[in-house]
């Protein structure tokens, strides 16, 4: 017989059940029944807690953790309790499974299953009339609950007993039954019986006690010193008192009799006997800058004495120090802030007075010249890394680190040099220095060294796959494929036979190379093709090729060049652009910075800074350089208070002034002007795009501990201050900077601003001075009335002729991915390296994204085998609070970036939604068609951690570069492509032009020399309508080794010529004769010329025909559809029909190769094709007419008739071969009549087949 309690329980469990499947679920009345029975059972088991159910079952909530897509739709219990642990019981009396429409699983009609072990499934395949699953989600039903939980008790001790330390608490409860339970049966409360939390100590402590009383004075007589101590009571080693532990106080008053043993030649010892006094003896000084201005507020000390100052120089550089003997030199110690200390020596007569003249030069914190390189080097044995760093005063101290950790200078004994010895393999890692000086620290560039373990070989023998692509005609059978694996060598370092090992750089080093190559015969279906693959690898010595930086200075508003401009790195000049502006610099193998400043000797531009990259696997890198324009110079006296405002954008106020005293004009004398000044300020403004790459520098600074940080400026201005009469160059200072806090949009940025100046040397920003608040009365272009306005700033002297900037230190940094391709089909096998991908960082004003206030750094990456990865500000609350602007440039040539219009394709761009969304993609053509498509802009929007589909590319955080770097193909990345017409190169022996160190000494190279290229080209022309392709074969000729063997492969579609109807031209390349890699003896290339198409040769050059007939042996041209040729050795020109360019780059030698082909001059430079001037070959290459109506042509014109003659045909292919001859009606064409006609079958055929043409 139940009683009372157990019939509520079940009553109580039944409606639930009846409840939650019924229809007066959402009923007020069983809502108001449920809340009055859920009181009762509550109020009778008055110790459950709230969230404990006594006595009523009830349903879990609703759990969808899988979809129908794939398989079906799983719904596994195992799985629920995996992600939602305990919300569920452990064993659940009844299931309920619902789709997401709110459709019962009974009434879908789709075959389902279910289990209360293993929960819900729907399976597609076993579904009627191919349909998919529902999306199911499910919910299960818990037995009652017969039990409740007591009361939580008091939380125990903590376990940790030191101070500042972390432990454990504990508490209990304990499961309480409703029912009697038999012996041994634990209640089943829900819940763990226990709960732990963490707990903490109070922190470690450490105070002083009372100070002692003052001890006795050291002396009886002069100036002693007498101490009072106290104790530091702490409890904790790890902790100590701030403060010194004693104190030192003078004492002693009354002098002791001298006992000072200086001897001195004049005069007498100084009461500190640290010098010779003499009385009437003065020595008077001057300092001055390296411009000659004069130093105020200098401090002067002697430098056996340098802390105990003596005098200060005053406003005009002077000062005056009394009692200095002139019978010898003494020497001084002068510093001052911003300057480099200096020890001078004084000048004496003989009439008791000295003097001194010292010139400070501006302080410059370090700068590493000399960087640490990588190395290889076997187990035990020794290897040197350098490092070597300027400045003012020059660095005093090395520090060297392995993989972040600072080496003990005490076991390694380095000072600028380490030396390793008895190397192991655990010394593998990454190295680097920091030189330090009073001014500052500088690290150098990160050098990887690797030990390698005894019996381990030196380079890895199997070759790397390398895929190429075979011509389009060349389909290998069984594959259907046109790539083949032809293996290459990793070109890394490695450890080979040194003559000695100590050096800095080690002379002649050793990489890994190809070290046998396996000819081979590729299947073409229709032809063979030979090949050379490489089937091993070893050490031997690297490839060494030139590197060089190439470029055009141009003006940034009109693209006028810098004609004649000097070019300095460093102090040294190295060099002079063209005419047109054209510069070439070779770069040592040792360079890690390349800094080169421009000056324009007739001052008509501001002197520009630029820090270049460049290749070290060889090859040229292009950089186009924009320069500003100087500023008209104003008038302005330089006895009054001067005003220039820095940035003029109609309709704007100016950015920030140059407030200039009076009298603050110098000349190089250090004499006060006071005449008329010529000023010429010269403002970078970052509101105008346009102006964007002509600013210097790369963005740079150094902070104290040596890194290099980026910096985002606010604007860049150059001033020129010169005298009306003569021109000379003045100085000034100190002047006042100020900017307009309207223009700094992200308000982060106000307490943070610096004012910088530009070291031309190194290319890095230097602090110049800090801002502070202030308030002025201003009007600016855009306003109606003078107003308060904020301002911040800056104090400054112009001490040289540098660049200024006002900028702030960025640290929300990011990477941005990019890959560079062949062509718009994105291929994985077809990316390409050496592209030079610049990004410029923009600040958007709030609500008009394409109106920038502000620039960030200005990075370049080149693309590697990998793409690039490029740094850059980002922000994680706001995408659009940051946004940038990249290009890609390729030997002077522009890649067009992924389009964003007609439609955003995240196939085509490279990121997948709804990131992409987020990024806002924009290709520069995105608003207006007409511009150029060679960049995009995007919002540099940081990547949340926790959404999936923003952490794979293209923006990664900064501490992700390695995965920046080492991501896939697959993942998110910006793209670029090349745009050419269909283009083709295929080389028997394998070569990257991208990379120089691939190229491989054979005699079937098609580049025979791998420190100069020579590329050659023939300009054919051709009468047609349509473009056509054209191939050359390339075979040796008169070589002894080469000859009748394939060098390779090149095809070019024909350009049309847009001012010559039915004409086009094509620029092809060939092989060109001359000596092989074995420089030995000359081979004359066998070339032939090949249109695919319907064509004829009709003419060939006069010129170049005369000069192969004097110049034998002869090729035989006896076919009209091809030309054959020997390969002239000498350099023909345009008159010839014959392109040839030498360059110590392959891809520069062949782009001026080919804009002089297009031009058709030997000098001259188009992207245009003419197809009228410098033409080799002509042929003429028609369409074939067609006479005869098309079966598809018929049908629209007479459906009947054409119908009627097909079955007629039809029956009689039918009945010709049963009878085998007989007569038929021929039908032709409109205009002719029908005729009996007997033939044979042949005849019949041919007539059939000519009907249907």
């Amino acid at each position: 017989m139940w009683d009372f309690t157990e019939m509520t329980l079940l009553l109580s469990f039944l409606v639930a059940v009846a409840v939650a499947q019924g229809p007066i679920w959402n009923s007020s009345l069983f809502k108001k029944w449920s809340q009055t029975e859920r009181s009762r059972q509550l109020a009778y088991n008055t110790s459950t807690e709230p969230q404990q159910t006594t006595g009523m079952t009830e349903w879990t909530s609703w759990f969808n953790i899988d979809h129908p897509g794939g398989n079906g739709d799983y719904e596994r219990l195992e799985a629920i309790r995996f992600y939602y642990r305990e919300r569920v019981c452990v064993r659940p009396v009844t299931m309920e499974a619902r789709t997401t429409d709110w459709v019962a699983a009974a009434e879908t009609g789709e075959v389902t299953h279910s289990s209360l072990e293993k929960g819900f499934w729907c399976i597609n395949k076993e579904q009627p009339y191919g349909r998919i699953c529902s999306n199911y989600h499910v919910r299960f039903q818990c037995p009652p609950v017969q039990a409740y939980w007591t009361d939580w008790a008091a939380w125990g001790t903590c376990s940790a007993t030191a101070c500042n330390d972390v432990g454990i608490q504990v508490r209990k409860r304990k499961c309480m039954s409703i029912q009697p339970l038999p012996l041994l049966l634990v209640p089943p409360c829900q819940g763990h019986h226990t709960e732990r939390r963490e707990c903490a100590t109070p922190p470690c402590e450490a105070k002083w006690t009372h100070w002692s009383p003052w001890g006795a004075c050291s002396v009886t007589c002069g100036k002693g010193r007498r101490i009072r101590r106290r104790t530091c009571v702490r409890t904790s080693v790890t902790v100590q008192c701030v403060g010194r532990a004693a104190e030192i106080q003078k004492c002693g008053k009354n002098p002791c009799p001298s006992n000072c043993k200086r001897e001195c030649p004049k005069g007498r010892p100084s009461e500190d006997c640290s010098r010779c006094v003499c009385e009437g003896h003065v020595l008077q000084g001057e300092v001055l800058s390296m411009s000659g201005v004069p130093v105020a507020g200098a401090r002067i000390a002697l430098a056996s004495q340098p802390k105990i100052i003596h005098a200060r120089t005053d406003s005009k550089g002077l000062f005056r120090l009394p009692g200095v003997c002139s019978s010898s030199p003494t020497q001084l110690y002068i510093h001052k802030e911003k300057f480099a200390p200096i020890t001078a020596s004084t000048s004496s007569n003989s009439t008791g007075s000295s003097w001194v003249r010292a010139v400070l030069k501006s302080a410059e914190k370090p700068y590493v010249v000399k960087h640490p390189e990588d190395k290889v080097r076997y187990e035990g044995q020794r290897v040197m890394l350098c490092c070597k760093a300027t400045g003012s005063p020059m660095p005093d101290k090395y520090y060297w680190y392995h993989n972040g950790t600072l080496l003990d200078r005490n076991v390694f004994k380095y000072e600028e040099d380490l030396v390793l010895r008895g190397l192991k393999p655990e010394q593998t890692g990454h190295y680097y220095c920091k030189a330090s000086s009073q001014t500052g620290s500088s690290k150098s560039s990160q050098a990887f060294l690797t030990v390698i373990a005894k019996g381990t070989p030196a380079c890895n023998p199997t070759p790397e796959n390398h895929l190429i692509r075979l011509p389009m005609d060349c389909v290998q059978p069984g594959t259907d494929s046109n790539l083949y694996n032809a293996g290459r060598c990793p070109h890394n370092k490695c450890a080979g036979s040194l003559d000695f090992d100590l050096r800095c750089r080690d002379g002649g080093g050793y990489c890994c190379g190809v070290q046998k190559m396996e000819s081979r015969v590729i299947d073409c279906g229709s032809y063979s093709l030979p090949i050379k693959a490489v089937t091993e690898c070893g050490c031997q010595k690297c490839v060494v090729p030139k590197v060089l930086v190439r470029g055009r200075v141009v003006t940034a508003d009109n693209d006028e060049p810098l004609r004649f401009g000097h070019m300095y790195i460093g102090k040294e000049r190295v060099g002079t652009t063209g005419y047109k502006g054209g510069f070439t610099l070779n770069i040592t193998p040792d360079t890690e910075r390349l800094v080169v400043n421009f000056v324009d000797p007739t001052q008509k531009f501001i002197d520009t800074p630029k820090v270049f990259i460049f290749d070290r696997r060889g090859g040229t890198v292009y950089h186009d350089v924009k320069v500003m324009r100087k500023q008209e110079p104003i008038d302005i006296n330089a006895g009054e208070t001067n005003t220039i405002d820095l940035g003029e954008i109609k309709g704007e106020d100016p950015i920030g002034q140059i407030v200039i005293p009076p009298n603050s004009f110098h000349k190089n004398n250090g004499e006060v002007y006071k005449g008329t000044v010529k000023a010429s300020v010269t403002f970078i403004d970052p509101r105008n795009i346009t102006t964007a790459a002509a600013a210097p520098g790369d963005l740079s600074f150094v902070d104290d501990e040596g890194d290099m940080l980026p910096l985002r400026t606010y604007g860049m201005f150059s001033v020129d201050f010169r005298d009306e009469a003569n021109q000379e160059v003045l100085g000034a200072g100190p002047v006042q900077v100020l900017l307009d806090t309207q223009h700094v949009k992200m308000q982060a940025h106000i307490p943070k601003m610096k004012l910088w100046s530009l070291n031309p040397d190194t290319g890095i920003w230097e602090e110049e001075s800090d801002f502070h608040y202030t308030q002025a009365t201003s009007g600016g272009n855009g306003r109606s009335k003078r107003e308060e306005r904020t301002f911040l700033i800056g104090n400054m002297e112009i001490r040289e002729r540098r660049l200024f900037n006002l900028d702030v230190p960025e640290n929300r940094r990011c990477y941005v991915k990019v890959r560079a391709y062949m062509n718009d089909k994105f291929l994985n096998t077809e990316q390409l390296e050496g592209v030079v991908i610049s990004l410029i960082n923009l600040e958007p004003k709030p609500g008009f994204s394409s109106n920038p206030r502000a620039w960030g750094r200005f990075d370049s990456v080149i693309t590697g085998p990998n793409g690039a990865c490029l740094p850059a500000f980002c922000d994680a609350r706001v995408p659009d609070a940051y946004t940038a602007y990249v290009t890609g440039i390729m030997g002077g040539e522009e890649l067009e970036a992924a389009p964003s219009t007609p439609k955003m394709n995240p196939n085509i761009i490279g990121v997948t939604q709804p990131y992409l969304d987020k990024i806002d993609y924009q290709r520069s053509d995105h608003d207006d068609p007409a511009l150029k498509k060679t960049a995009f802009r995007i919002n540099l929007a940081k990547p949340n951690p926790n959404n999936v589909e923003e952490t794979n590319g293209p923006i990664y955080p900064y501490q992700s570069l390695i995965d920046c770097e080492n991501a896939g193909v697959d993942a998110n990345h910006f793209r670029f492509f090349r745009v050419e017409k269909d283009k083709y190169e295929y080389n028997v022996v394998p070569f990257q032009e991208n990379d120089l160190t691939s190229w491989t000494g054979d005699y079937q190279s098609w580049w025979p020399n791998p420190q100069e290229f020579r590329a050659c080209y023939i300009k054919v022309k051709i009468q047609g309508q349509k473009e056509v392709m054209i191939r050359s074969q390339n075979h040796g000729g008169t070589h002894p080794e080469t000859a009748g063997q394939l060098y390779g492969i090149r095809d070019i579609r024909s350009t049309r010529d847009m001012h010559v109807a039915n004409t086009s031209a094509a620029c092809l390349e060939f092989k060109c004769s001359g000596m092989l890699f074995d420089q030995a003896a000359v081979d004359r290339s066998l070339i032939s010329v090949l249109p695919q198409g319907n064509c004829r040769r009709v003419d060939i050059n006069s010129l170049l025909k005369e000069y192969l007939t004097k110049h034998p042996p002869t090729s035989p041209n006896n076919e009209s559809h091809a030309f054959n040729m020997l390969g002239p050795v000498d350099p023909l020109g345009h008159n010839y029909g014959i392109y040839t360019v030498t360059d110590q780059n392959p891809r520069v030698a062949k782009e001026i190769a080919i804009g002089r082909c297009f031009d058709g001059t030997s000098d001259g430079f188009s992207r245009e094709m003419k197809s009228d001037t410098g033409v080799a070959l002509t042929f003429s290459c028609p369409e074939r007419t067609v006479t005869r109506e098309s079966l598809f042509q018929r049908l629209q014109t007479n459906p009947s008739q054409t119908l009627s003659q097909m079955a007629r045909d039809m029956r009689e292919v039918q009945g010709l071969q049963v009878r085998g001859r007989s007569s038929r009606v021929v039908t032709y064409p409109s205009g002719s009549t029908s005729r009996r006609s007997s033939s044979s079958p042949r005849r019949r055929s041919t007539m059939r087949a000519q009907d249907r043409q």
